[in-house]
């Protein structure tokens, strides 16, 4: 069914419809790579628009959660073991599922949504999408173990590096990193600890791209905004 854009625009919450036709106004807007015109009307259900280049989801029944993670709980719509899972924490309908994954035994934060587009671009890693990591490990790490995480360590499934890695804390017995990625390969932070002689004790992912929220408590839900939506698909890891 075809709407005027202004109209599917404001229904979208970026802005209200007056908003949405100066926008159209000023060739900020797009449909489908062409630049809108005021009066336009468009089929949301399989037209893409955009706004200053970033994608601004207008297809109909498109929801958005941002979950933190508990531990034992998995990171799939479905256990063939019966495990709770991350799908099972939040609304039943309409149906959605975990974009990327967190280890069983890691906590943190995790999207869930029905946008293939969305999870497709945190996900595939020609875009980089960083991911950020409080990661406590036994001992304390030396300067050079910090290091090798960086300059990237050889895996039995190849190279694998931190974007970034610091010391945030340390006591006698533990160290406390901060972890930046930009992969996310099963079980990669634990194996790279392993390999420079770090065992982990705890693994929270503490944001997804510029995506915080350190209100959240384990198990704890909540929308996210169509701006939080943006600054996802706006973030890449270049």
């Amino acid at each position: 069914m075809n709407e005027r854009l202004q109209k599917v625009v404001a229904r979208s919450g970026l802005c209200s419809r007056r908003a949405a036709e100066e926008l159209i106004r000023a060739g900020r807007i797009t449909v489908d790579g062409s630049i809108a015109h005021l009066g336009q009307k468009i089929d949301p259900s399989v037209e893409k628009v955009e706004v200053d280049r970033i994608p601004l989801p207008v297809a109909p029944g498109l929801v958005y959660y941002l979950l933190n993670k508990p531990t034992d709980v998995v990171s799939t719509a479905d256990d063939t073991h019966g495990r709770r899972t991350v799908v099972d924490l939040v609304p039943s309908e309409p149906r959605v599922f975990p974009v990327g994954r967190l280890d069983q035994d890691s906590q943190g934060l995790m999207v869930l949504t029905n946008d293939g587009d969305l999870a497709q671009h945190l996900t595939h890693p020609s875009h980089g999408v960083t991911k950020t990591y409080m990661v406590l490990v036994k001992g304390r790490m030396q300067p050079r173990e910090v290091g090798l995480l960086k300059q990237g360590v050889e895996l039995e499934d190849g190279l694998a590096r931190a974007k970034s890695a610091r010391v945030v804390d340390t006591t006698n017995d533990t160290t406390l990193l901060e972890l930046i990625m930009t992969e996310g390969r099963k079980r990669e932070i634990r194996r790279m600890c392993e390999a420079v002689g770090a065992q982990v004790v705890t693994l929270f992912r503490s944001a997804i791209g510029p995506l915080k929220d350190g209100s959240l408590r384990e198990g704890e839900w909540r929308p996210l905004s169509i701006e939080e939506v943006r600054s996802l698909f706006g973030e890449s890891g270049e």
